[in-house]
């Protein structure tokens, strides 16, 4: 069995630590891209529509 020499152990090191920090970089990129992000707001209260006869229509999944 070949044992890894201490300058090889130091390199492989090196190159996680920078996979680790350009990960944990790229998961605060997207943090920082999603707090853009803003789902719109709803209507405090549902906007009822009314038919040719002026009777309120019925009221659907989405006006909640």
């Amino acid at each position: 069995m070949v044992s890894r020499s201490t300058f090889g152990k130091r390199q492989k090191e090196r190159a996680r630590q920078e996979k680790q920090a350009e990960k944990a970089q790229r998961k605060a990129q997207r943090k920082l891209e999603n707090q853009g992000t803003v789902m719109p707001a709803k209507p405090e209260n549902p906007v009822i529509t009314y038919d040719e006869e002026g009777n309120p229509e019925g009221l659907g999944f989405h006006d909640f």
